[in-house]
């Protein structure tokens, strides 16, 4: 039986609102199941919880290392002795004046260089950056004379001032951990961050400029870490 043109245009019709009521749904759908952006984390062995950051093709963590045991869940052993500290030659960590109710965020914890040495302190399929990582970074947002501008948290909050350069202009919130040779010193000026490279090498940023310092430390030494993604 041959359709009348009526019908023809008709059937037509009625598939094309077939296919737009389809496309809708689908759409409506998509929107649903992708109304924000997943969060991006890492968490450690301890069960904390880490922002991350895309900078320059690698992702890092976007805040300070806080665990308390190396990922194949040894315990590292809590330093809080000035002395103690001092001579320790083996992995070791506090928290700033050995208050963590108070330090822990966002500052995280101060670790000895032995410590990274381990090479197991990061989440799995993590690890604290080499110096040739960090200047790396550092070269690709601008250099090391500009760098920590664009790494420091913006504002006063946690820096003292002036720290008007801050932009933060990745997410990374570097905040002002201070450090610990011993006694406890430069919170609200300068936070530190080991490498992993076997000298010893550190980072160090202050509260006055956006200049990055690169030097080698005492190992006793307790600064912050960072980890970047494998």
């Amino acid at each position: 039986m041959h359709k009348t043109k009526s019908n023809f245009f008709r059937d037509i019709c009625l598939a094309i609102m077939g296919g737009v009521l389809i496309f809708s749904f689908s759409c409506n759908k998509k929107d649903v199941s992708n109304s924000g952006p997943p969060l991006k984390t890492v968490v450690d062995i301890d069960g904390n919880v880490y922002k991350t950051v895309t900078i320059c093709s690698k992702i890092w963590m976007a805040e300070n290392l806080r665990v308390t045991r190396f990922n194949d869940g040894t315990l590292i052993a809590c330093i809080a002795d000035s002395t103690s500290w001092d001579t320790a030659t083996i992995p070791g960590y506090c928290w700033y004046k050995n208050n963590p109710a108070i330090y822990t965020r966002p500052y995280g914890a101060l670790y000895n260089w032995y410590s990274v040495n381990t090479g197991n302190i990061a989440p799995k399929g993590w690890h604290v950056p080499t110096a040739l990582e960090w200047n790396q970074m550092f070269s690709c947002i601008g250099g090391l004379d500009v760098a920590g501008s664009k790494l420091k948290e913006k504002g006063t909050t946690h820096w003292l001032g002036p720290n008007d350069d801050a932009t933060n202009e990745f997410g990374f919130t570097a905040v002002p951990t201070g450090e610990r040779y011993g006694s406890f010193s430069q919170l609200g000026t300068e936070t530190v961050w080991w490498s992993s490279s076997e000298d010893g090498w550190y980072i160090r940023l202050y509260n006055l400029n956006g200049y990055i310092q690169q030097t080698v430390g005492p190992r006793q030494a307790g600064f912050s870490l960072r980890c970047v993604k494998d």
